[in-house]
């Protein structure tokens, strides 16, 4: 899938746990490390607003997208 999910290097680069960040945002560190590994279908808009409250960013700065033509041709359960 194109969608990427940048949070590891945001985490980084504010210099934070995400261990701290998880309790913060109120996931547990098994639900943030899935978003963060890329294997999650989708996240709540509330749990997407509150990591960029407690990251000071956006949420394109959350997520990345490599455009592929094929995206427009694909079935949407995939």
């Amino acid at each position: 899938m194109p969608v990427r999910v940048t949070l590891d290097a945001l985490i980084v680069k504010r210099g934070i746990k995400a261990r701290d960040l998880a309790q913060e945002v109120g996931l547990s560190e098994t639900q943030l490390s899935l978003f963060r590994s890329g294997k999650v279908k989708g996240i709540r808009f509330r749990t997407l607003a509150r990591l960029c409250a407690a990251l000071g960013c956006r949420p394109g700065d959350l997520l990345d997208y490599d455009a592929d033509p094929a995206d427009l041709t694909l079935p949407d359960d995939e």
